[in-house]
C-alpha cells in the first residue's frame, strides 16, 4: 500500500491519505459498519468509547483474516452530531497512532441522522489489504 499525498494539492488536515494505491494482487478484507457497543452489547454514552469499540471490533475482524490496523487502506466513519468529530477522531489517531505519516490511510467523514438505535452515536468501516 502506498500513500497518496500529491504536493500540488493542499494537505489533509488530520492523519489520513487523500489517496491510497493498492497492488492488484492483494487480499482484500471489507467490513461491515461497526457501531460503537462491547462484546457484551453494552453500549457507552461517551462518542470517544464508542469509537474506541468500533475500532476494536474492527482489529478483532481483522485479526480473523490474519491482517491488523496496518492493513486498513480506507476508513469510511459516521457520526450523528458534528460535535462528536472530535472523540470519533481522537480515537482513530490513537488507533492509528504507530503508523508513520507517509503510511496512513485514506479517510472520509460523514455526519448522519442516526443509525438503528438512537444510543449509537459512531459507525465505524474500512477496507484493507495484504499481500
Amino acid at each position: 500500500m502506498k500513500s497518496l499525498i500529491p504536493d500540488c494539492i493542499a494537505p489533509p488536515f488530520a492523519r489520513y491519505s487523500h489517496g491510497v494505491e493498492i497492488r492488484s494482487a492483494a487480499r482484500l478484507v471489507r467490513t461491515s459498519g461497526q457501531l460503537g457497543w462491547d462484546v457484551n452489547g453494552k453500549i457507552p454514552v461517551s462518542p470517544f468509547e464508542q469509537a474506541r469499540n468500533c475500532f476494536n471490533n474492527i482489529l478483532a475482524i481483522l485479526l480473523e483474516a490474519d491482517m491488523d490496523e496496518t492493513h486498513i487502506c480506507h476508513v469510511s466513519s459516521y457520526v450523528t452530531n458534528r460535535e462528536y468529530m472530535a472523540d470519533y477522531m481522537k480515537a482513530r489517531d490513537l488507533f492509528f497512532a504507530e503508523r508513520p505519516d507517509e503510511n496512513l490511510p485514506s479517510s472520509t467523514l460523514v455526519i448522519v441522522s442516526g443509525f438503528s438505535r438512537p444510543e449509537f452515536k459512531v459507525e465505524v468501516e474500512v477496507w484493507a489489504c495484504a499481500d
